[in-house]
């Protein structure tokens, strides 16, 4: 279901009257999942976790760190990028990853209030 049709959804159902009109995002819904399945995942929790014990790295240091081929890292460092986890950070000729400790410290808090 696209954006736009989720939207249409979204205000046909606001358009109900009565009490039992349930109020849910299903786009967000959909969105914070995704960012939260970048997070659950071994090989990208020891990205982050490498990330994070360096302060900055380049994709070639986490991939020879990892033992991982370039291609894989790379692939695993856009899903983390994509969910606003890591950072990037051009120097020269080299892109330099970092955790976004805010996005993170955002994260754990709003699943701490979801399973508490």
């Amino acid at each position: 279901m696209s954006s736009e049709s989720n939207q249409q959804f979204a205000n046909q159902e606001a358009g109900k009257e009565g009490e039992n009109t349930l109020h849910i995002n299903y786009y967000n819904v959909k969105k914070a999942s995704l960012v939260l399945r970048s997070l659950n995942h071994k090989l990208r929790q020891q990205i982050v976790k490498i990330i994070n014990e360096n302060e900055k790295l380049a994709v070639t240091e986490i991939y020879v760190k990892l033992r991982l081929e370039q291609s894989v890292a790379s692939q695993h460092l856009a899903i983390l990028r994509k969910a606003g986890i890591v950072a990037t950070k051009r120097e020269g000729k080299f892109i330099y990853y970092t955790i976004n400790k805010q996005r993170v410290e955002a994260i754990d808090e709003f699943v701490t209030k979801l399973v508490g």
